[in-house]
């Protein structure tokens, strides 16, 4: 079991190192490629749209050959994007550039259910730690992503940032490799073919509307911040190596609590976490909105990583108790659907409300949706308070 969990965050890692060089990059090389520099953010937004369609199919593919097969599907997929990325930058190409991420995002598209493999192999008392652990995976991401690009940049002059994708293609192999050697037993056939509930009724539970609310609004926020965050910094004449180090330090955070969150949410409860997260992402807002110094923009990144990293394992974890193994795949794939559905709409607008309202709009426009979050969480603390005192009641 345990073996498998640290397989699997070698995977996790390498699959967001190739993340994070997309987020660092990609708005920067669409700056020079794209027809229209309110296109910037375009090929970010076709990776999560391409992640949003696979989701389902692969979560369905993956429950009749396996998670291990259907892994490597994907990761072929991260294999041929980062080699057309190299060659589109090189070819001066935008739309070939934009096809490349579409094959990132097949890759994630496979790769996001990681968390859910370790879930499946793992014990019930040891499910929340097996999830966070295979996210703190990308805690080594954190470095070798931003770094990496910088590092590969110009491997192939003068095309900038070409290498830095072709130095994906050994970063991607080495989540093939460590594939190979994982064993994720699969279900009885007639556990995951017996009779379920409509989708329908399992995304009416209280529980998982949470669940599913935390993680998919959690991401888009995070997402719609971080995507512009490089365009904000250009725009006010920070330089590269200062968006790398804010970048780097933003993933930190995203994935170096999660050596910690599963620990967390046994001792205090996974709503109490992930309220807490969204109170962080609140934080993150209003560091922003009080200057653009590189020292805003690291803090304010930081702060949305741990602030995303609790909603987002908590939202996983608070997930895997709503649904028997029969009805896993298609409540997994719901979920992640959702998820880069939102994660799509916000990497497409983050770089046109930059480019045309500003830096101080892109965060005011996120307010809203962080109060939607630590609403609809404390909505269910309270029903559960009053379940457990119903529950009293009728035992004196």
């Amino acid at each position: 079991m345990k073996k498998n969990v640290w397989l699997l965050a070698v995977c996790q890692a390498t699959l967001n190192t190739g993340n994070i060089l997309l987020v660092a990059t990609s708005a920067l090389v669409s700056l020079k490629l794209a027809p229209d520099k309110a296109l910037a953010t375009l090929p970010l937004a076709v990776q999560f749209l391409a992640s949003m369609i696979t989701t389902m199919p692969a979560s369905m593919l993956m429950r009749r050959i396996g998670r291990q097969a259907g892994f490597l599907i994907g990761t072929g997929a991260g294999l041929a994007g980062a080699g057309l990325a190299a060659f589109a930058i090189v070819q001066g190409s935008f739309v070939l550039f934009s096809l490349a991420a579409a094959l990132f995002g097949v890759y994630n598209g496979f790769g996001t259910y990681y968390r859910f493999a370790a879930a499946d192999a793992a014990t019930p008392d040891y499910r929340p730690a097996a999830i966070s652990y295979v996210m703190a995976g990308g805690v080594v991401a954190a470095f070798i992503g931003p770094n990496l690009a910088n590092w590969a940049r110009f491997w192939l002059p003068p095309a900038e940032f070409a290498g830095s994708y072709l130095s994906l293609l050994f970063v991607v192999g080495l989540s093939m490799l460590a594939l190979l050697f994982v064993r994720i037993p699969r279900p009885p056939e007639q556990q995951r073919f017996e009779s379920s509930r409509p989708l329908s009724v399992i995304a009416a539970q209280p529980q998982t509307a949470v669940a599913m609310l935390g993680a998919a609004i959690g991401s888009g926020v995070m997402v719609f911040v971080m995507t512009a965050t490089p365009l904000a910094m250009h725009a006010h004449q920070h330089d590269f190596g200062d968006t790398a180090f804010v970048i780097e330090w933003h993933v930190l955070g995203m994935f170096a609590p999660s050596f910690v969150t599963g620990h967390l949410i046994r001792r205090f409860g996974v709503l109490n976490v992930m309220l807490t997260g969204a109170l962080l992402t609140a934080g993150c807002v209003a560091v922003n909105l009080t200057g653009t110094g590189v020292a805003h923009f690291w803090t304010a990144l930081v702060l949305l990583g741990i602030g995303w990293n609790f909603l987002f394992v908590g939202g996983t974890s608070l997930l895997t108790e709503t649904y028997t193994e029969s009805e896993k795949a298609k409540t997994q794939g719901l979920n992640d659907f959702l998820v880069f559905t939102v994660i799509t709409i916000a990497s497409l607008s983050a770089g046109a409300i930059q480019h045309f309202l500003g830096w101080r709009l892109v965060n005011l426009g996120v307010i809203p949706l962080i109060v939607l979050v630590a609403a609809g969480i404390v909505w269910r603390k309270r029903r559960r308070r009053a379940a457990a005192g119903m529950v009293r009641e009728e035992s004196v």
